[in-house]
Order: structure tokens, then sequence, then C-alpha cells
């Protein structure tokens, strides 16, 4: 021990953290903003000193990486093991640490209970994003069994007092909630088998009186596919921390000798200037360590999904109709939603025969896809291939395929069950089913894939917990099947926004956001999603007239304009639009793509709630251009609306104000609209002073453009 570093410090630009190594383990001694050189370590170990207290222990057991019960820790142990010896008391020393530039490896070991403990910590070097994964092995001959392992337990400072979390169901996502961080634990946890609507695995906490424009804040995000638990604890003795690991079932994970098992990543980000920009850290690390291509590499094409337009009613000369009917909208992408295997009228039969159905399409998909390319759009086609219904030729061959539990019915969900996929043979016809039709029709360059159940009774084929091992086995086929057609994409979808993560990121290329096409609804969604994820992502659909989910009836104009915000598309039955919303389409899909370099490339600046508007812009990097939304929600109660103020410009650039959207207006009375277009006006006077907004009819999107002269 000696020998090790006393301390650690990781730095860039933008944060600074600090780890503490005096102690058996390494605990996170500091983590905010960046200290300069002549404030050393050792001057904050000083300052951290603790005295004994009443009635309490003479040291208190540290708040480390990973806490566990060895160290004697009262608050939630980051670790949980059990063996035949005494393996739950683990305790263990540091033996290394490995320093790289901005990425550390801590390893310690036990080697009374012969078990290893690594942690790694890197800094990103251009954003504060900081990640952190933790690995537990067993070096001994008795077997180990992982109740829990988590990616990194952070202490925060106590001023930090506020936790943002985001809850919901379907199709109402990302829903945010503020309350106070009280004493005792604030604990989420999601056993659905998938990311889930109502437990999204990430939370923010700020103090009192940060913004989105100022203030400090620290975001977390666990990178899991399923099963997660996190938590934020205030212990008795005043000290708080966060902690993110994946749940397991009991027995999920039992370690022979020489095995191992690595935690989900933990992602955390801070920002000392407002919520925004600690959105844009996220933003800015996605796009440059996660994403395949980029707003430059290849623009993200408008998307044409068919689900909405007809559902299951598939025929040919129909769907050929709906590609004549988009494309000259500015259509890029024909996506074939649900509707096209063998035996699929509706949604009680043929999930798992993943053969194109010779009854609806007796010359399979090479006519309709031949049309949609001569159109000159890209085709994309649908799969849930995770499901298998009990009425299909698969689940009758091969019943024990699916996940159970031996004398447990299955719960009803959607009239299907969930295949088990640490089956080799399940995964083996999975990838050759696919894989056959990416090879007939090689034309396809684009796979929706869907998942659209809980995970009710994950027992595998040996009657064992299966969760940890089924997301293991979903990232490689996905995976796999890129391999095998390079270049295709491929979108995450569970429901809408059910399984949205940095676990499923890496493998695939954007979300379907929110089964919800509402564009009301779909302004709080995505300004939720928004706090970690970009725009580029964020499958986000023009909906018909009126939603089929809520049943409002809500303008094109609007219905456009929240739209134009994400991965823009149209799900619609076209051919019910009148003349004004074609041309109206066609407008904003042009807007779109004028201005998506900005939308999925620029930052990020969200304006406050007022609980009546939800209204954001994006700034290019060089602060040259930007594009600005107000969306009015609810009518004020005043006679006019507050002032916009715009947002992340800079103060000594002279910029000319446009109004892009929309083209026409229905006003009152005249206006600051007649007043303001094509004006120059200075960075400081549209961010200080503002803009009067005009007297509007709620449920109004106005969009401006903003250009440095």
């Amino acid at each position: 021990m000696s020998s090790l570093p006393t301390f650690i410090k990781l730095s860039n630009e933008k944060t600074t953290l600090i780890f503490d190594c005096q102690g058996r383990m390494p605990s996170l001694m500091y983590y905010g903003a960046v200290l300069n050189d002549a404030t050393t370590p050792a001057m904050l170990g000083i300052l951290s000193t603790r005295q004994e207290a009443k009635c309490a222990p003479v040291i208190e057991p540290p708040i480390s990486l990973v806490p566990t019960h060895g160290e004697g820790v009262t608050g939630s142990p980051g670790l949980q093991v059990h063996g035949s010896k005494d393996q739950w008391s683990a305790g263990f020393e540091l033996t290394a640490i490995e320093q790289d530039g901005l990425s550390v490896v801590f390893k310690a070991s036990d080697n009374n209970r012969e078990l290893t403990l690594i942690t790694k910590v890197t800094l990103d070097a251009d954003t504060s994003v900081v990640s952190y994964q933790s690995t537990v092995q067993n070096d001994g001959s008795d077997k180990v069994n992982v109740n829990f392992l988590n990616a990194a337990s952070i202490p925060l400072s106590s001023h930090v007092d506020t936790i943002r979390s985001f809850e919901g169901r379907w199709s109402s996502e990302f829903v945010t909630s503020d309350q106070e961080w009280n004493f005792g634990s604030y604990v989420r946890e999601n056993r659905r088998g998938k990311t889930s609507h109502d437990t999204f695995p990430g939370l923010i906490t700020f103090p009192k009186g940060t913004t989105e424009q100022q203030g400090e804040c620290y975001g977390f995000h666990l990178g899991a596919s399923a099963n997660h638990s996190i938590r934020a604890d205030l212990m008795a003795d005043g000290r708080r921390y966060v902690q993110f690991g994946e749940l397991l079932f009991p027995g999920e994970v039992s370690l022979a000798e020489g095995e191992s098992y690595t935690s989900p990543v933990l992602y955390s980000g801070y920002a000392s200037e407002g919520l925004s920009l600690l959105s844009q850290e996220f933003h800015n690390y996605i796009r440059a360590n996660i994403l395949t291509h980029s707003a430059e590499s290849k623009p993200r094409p408008v998307h044409y999904n068919t689900w909405e337009g007809i559902y299951f009613d598939h025929d040919v000369d129909t769907l050929k109709t709906l590609a004549d009917k988009v494309a000259p909208l500015g259509i890029e992408r024909f996506v074939l939603d649900d509707g096209w295997f063998k035996g699929r009228r509706h949604d009680h039969a043929g999930l798992g025969d993943w053969f194109v159905d010779e009854a609806i399409y007796p010359d399979g998909l090479d006519p309709l896809i031949d049309h949609v390319t001569g159109l000159g759009m890209e085709f994309g086609i649908w799969f849930e291939p995770e499901m298998v219904n009990p009425d299909s030729d698969l689940f009758r061959a091969h019943p024990e395929w699916a996940l159970q539990t031996n004398n447990n019915p299955h719960v009803p969900f959607r009239h299907q069950y969930v295949l088990d996929l640490t089956n080799p043979e399940v995964v083996e016809y999975l990838y050759k089913v696919i894989t056959d039709i990416l090879t007939a029709y090689p034309k396809i360059s684009y796979i929706k894939w869907d998942m659209n159940r809980d995970v009710n009774h994950p027992g595998n084929l040996d009657g064992q917990p299966a969760m940890h091992g089924q997301m293991q086995a979903l990232y490689e086929l996905i995976d796999r099947v890129k391999a095998a057609r390079p270049g295709i994409e491929i979108e995450s979808c569970c429901s809408g926004g059910g399984r949205v993560d940095l676990g499923i990121l890496p493998h695939t290329d954007r979300f379907w956001t929110s089964d919800s096409n509402d564009a009301l609804d779909r302004l709080y969604i995505q300004r939720g999603f928004s706090f970690f994820f970009p725009s580029e992502v964020m499958g986000a659909h023009v909906g018909p007239r009126d939603c089929h989910i809520t049943g409002r009836n809500l303008s094109i104009e609007l219905r456009s304009a929240v739209a134009m915000f994400g991965h823009m598309g149209i799900e619609m039955d076209p051919r019910e639009l009148t003349d004004h919303e074609q041309e109206t389409l066609k407008e904003a899909i042009a807007l779109y793509k004028a201005h998506r370099h900005i939308t999925h490339g620029g930052d990020l600046f969200r304006m406050d709630d007022d609980g009546l508007n939800v209204n954001f812009g994006y700034v290019s990097k060089d602060k040259s251009e930007a594009l600005f939304a107000y969306n009015s929600v609810k009518e004020t109660t005043r006679t006019t609306p507050n002032k916009f103020q715009f947002v992340g410009l800079d103060p000594n650039k002279s910029y000319t104000l446009s109004r892009v959207w929309p083209n026409t207006l229905k006003e009152y009375s005249p206006s600051i609209l007649q007043k303001t277009d094509g004006q120059v006006f200075t960075g400081e006077a549209l961010m200080r002073f503002g803009m009067q907004l005009p007297v509007l009819f709620p449920q109004t999107s106005l969009i401006y453009s903003v250009k440095a002269v």
C-alpha cells in the first residue's frame, strides 16, 4: 500500500475529480468545477477532516466507489455476494492503481475470500462526462453468487439538495419530477426486463435555484437496457451519495473459479452553468463516442412509417400508393411496419415466423421495394425478433424457446411471449431468419427493431433467471446482424420509449421516443428525453390529424413544428391529407432539411418551464446561426405573453432575425411579427432584452432563424 499514490486526480477544461486512496479502498473526494494546480488534493483531504460524534463510530465507514460489508458500511453496499463461506463480508485492499491520462483503474483484492474487485473510471477529454464500471472476479474454487454490484457510488456535497427523476408510462415517457433530497433513501427499481417507460435509469441533482442557464448540476445515467436499481441516499451523518447498478434476480449471476461479472456503465456529467449546459455535455459525448455517423457524414433522412397509416391492412397496391403520396413531400426513407410476415393480420399471431406472407405479397417484397427505391427513397422494415406469438409455427415447434418458469402460467401481455436469447439455438434461428430477409432483399437498409412487452417470467431452459444473459445476447445478436450487412441502420423501439439508454444505443442508431404522436404530449416527452440524449437519435413523427392515442385534433402547423426538432418523419395515411396539409408538410420537411445540421449538431438551450410554453433553441457551435422555437401550450392569464429571451448567442455578433414557421398566421391585430422579420439585432439585445411575443391562439408554434450578419 505504501507504494500506491494517496490521491488520484483527473481533470480537463470542464471538471475535476479527486479520488482519496489513503484508506483500504478508493473514494471520490471531490467532483465539480475545475480546480487549479495550487489547490492540492492534500488540502482537500485536511479540509474533509471529520471528528468522532456522540454515539457514533470513531471513524465512519467510507463511501468508497464500491462500499462493502467488510468496510462496515451501514448505508447501501455496492457489492452484495454470498457463497458457501463468508464471502458476503468481503473487505478489499487496494493492490494496484493504473492511471493512463484521464483513465484510472483501481484494483483491489480480498485474499481471504479469494475475490478481486476492479473499478475503471474514465473522464472524457472533451466533455465533463465520466464513465464508471466495476468488475468482481471469483479467484476461489467455491462458487460465488452475485446479488448486486454497483457501477459506482458517488458522494456529493451537501449543497446539492434537489433530485430530478424521470418517470412516466406508455405514450407519456420522460416526465420529470423534482423533489427535495430528504433524509433516508430515494430508490427506484425496475424489474420489467426492459429499460421501462416508468423508471428511466437516470437522475439529475442540483442545488435549489439552479435553472436551465445558471447554477451547478450533476447528471447520472446507467447504460442498462433491462433491470436496474438507482438510489440517492442521505445518511444520518449528513453524507449523501448516488448509487447505480443492474438489478439481478436471485441466483442470476453465479461465478465459478476464474469467472467475473461486470456492471453496466454509469455515465455522469457536471455543469457549472445550468441544466442546458449539462445536456450539451451528454450530447457532445454521445456524438463523439457512441454514434456511428454525424450530421455532417450522413444527415438523418426523413421517414415515412406505415404503422398509423394502415396498421395490419397490407396490400401491395395500397403501399405503392402511399409511397407515391409521400415521395413528393420530401420523404427520404419508407419504413414498412408490422404486418408483412406470415400470418400477421393482427397482433394475435405470426411473431417468430419471419417469412414474407405470400398471401399478401405473392411476388415477395421486390415489387414494393423496387417501387419505393425507384421514387428515390430508402427502404426499411419492422422486426420484433425477441418475441413469439403462441399462435405461430415457431412456438408450436418450440414452446420451450420462450422464457418461462415451471408450473407458473404466463402473464397475458399482447398475445406474445419473450424468446430465450440465452439459448444459442434461439439466437441462431433469429440470426438466420433476419439475415435471410436482408440477403433476399439487399435494398433493405434500415430495421425498426421493436420489443413490446414486459418480461414477467425471465426463466431460461435451465430454470435460472436470465435477464443479464438476455441483454448480453441481444447486444451480440444486433452486432452480428450489423456485421452481416455493413451500413444497415437499426432503430431501438420498445412500445415507444421503453428501451432508451446508453446500453442499447452503441449497438443501434436511433430511438423511437414514444408511441404518442400527439404534438402537445410530444413537447414534454421530447423535452425530458433531451436532458440526456441529442435530437438526432430522437424519432419524432408528424402524426394523424386526430391523434390515435389521445383523440386530440391538432393543426398540421403544430404537429410539424414539434416533429422537425427530432429525427423527423411522418406516420399517417397520406391519402387523407388536404391540399393545405400536403403543402404545409412539404414546407416543414424542407425546413427540417435546411436546418438539421444545426438541430443535429449544434447546442441545445432549453428555456425554463413557465407552465404555459415549451421554448428552446439550437445554436451552431460557432454561434453563427440558430433555430429557436416558441411553443404555446396554454393561454396566458395576462393580456399579453412575456418576452422571449434568446439564449446561447454571441452578444457581440449581429444577427438577422427571420420567422421561418409558420408561413401564414392569423392574428387578432397587427403585432411585432410585422416589425421584426428580416431585421438585424445584436446578440446582446436578443438575449438580455428579448423579444415581445404576440398574442396568439394557444397550441401555436413560432420558429425563428437567427443568422449572423
